[in-house]
């Protein structure tokens, strides 16, 4: 009996790591839960006693959600939404990655360009969108181009603050290695800032998210937009909140997904957290 005991506490403590993690996950699952169904419920009572004849209650704005959904509205709606989104984000990940590496590499692209993004981070981009129209007019170019004004400065940023802080060490052993400049980039800088450059993306994805739909309201009413001031004209309000809280929903659903495949991929010492 003696002989097999260090065999069993040898044993528990990965077992009960495990399962500590396992009790941390669903307590958070249920934190989570709780707050959503909390927020509910004082929604619901606003809405009912009222704080405002232009606030409906929660179960009416899930209603009107339903029913948006149920007549193709809804998902009409941001058939047109994501498409300057997307190319948007897209465009600003490409660009803003390549400017960011460049302005961290290179001090003189530093000194010319990083004032010029901090800016534009620092401006109200709701001046800037009328501009937007007056060149471009209405078209998806000017919504594309209000995604951008919000998403690349954010990305280049983030991206010059990845480069110009990968571990000096590093950098060292490809010198002394003899690696040459390309491979230093390619095989030291980017993959060692990568985690904070991601993280940087997904930031720029949540402003693309302001960006289109401060398009939608101000430059043309289509899409999501569109829903939102057709159902304010008309006194719909439990329909406009429900657009509102749809693609609130849909960027909080976006984020955490990309945050999950930034753990997996970037900091697996956050897995399991």
């Amino acid at each position: 009996m003696t002989s097999i005991q260090p065999d069993i506490e040898e044993v528990l403590p990965a077992g009960g790591a495990s399962a500590r993690r396992v009790a941390r996950h669903g307590h958070g699952v249920v934190v989570r839960l709780v707050s959503i169904a909390l927020f509910a419920a004082i929604w619901e009572i606003a809405g009912r006693i009222p704080v405002s004849f232009a606030f409906p209650t929660f179960s009416s704005t899930v209603a009107a959600l339903f029913g948006l959904m149920a007549d193709g509205s809804l998902f009409k709606a941001y058939l047109s939404t994501l498409q300057p989104l997307v190319l948007g984000v897209v465009l600003s990940t490409f660009i803003g990655v390549g400017v960011g590496t460049l302005c961290g590499l290179w001090r003189p692209g530093e000194w010319l360009l990083i004032p010029v993004f901090i800016v534009l981070q620092a401006a109200p981009v709701a001046a800037f969108i009328p501009l937007v129209t007056f060149v471009y007019g209405i078209g998806i170019t000017a919504k594309t181009l209000a995604v951008m004004i919000l998403a690349l400065p954010v990305i280049v940023l983030n991206t010059y603050k990845a480069v110009r802080n990968v571990n000096a060490s590093l950098l060292t052993m490809c010198r002394s290695f003899l690696g040459n400049k390309r491979q230093e980039i390619f095989k030291i800088v980017l993959p060692d800032a990568s985690p904070v450059i991601f993280a940087g993306l997904r930031l720029g994805v949540a402003a693309g998210f302001v960006g289109v739909v401060l398009a939608e309201l101000l430059i043309t009413p289509t899409g999501i937009g569109d829903l939102i001031t057709y159902h304010r004209s008309r006194a719909g309000y439990a329909e406009m909140y429900a657009t509102i809280a749809s693609i609130i929903a849909l960027s909080t659903l976006t984020l955490v997904a990309l945050q999950w495949l930034e753990t997996q991929i970037f900091r697996p010492e956050k897995r399991g957290r």
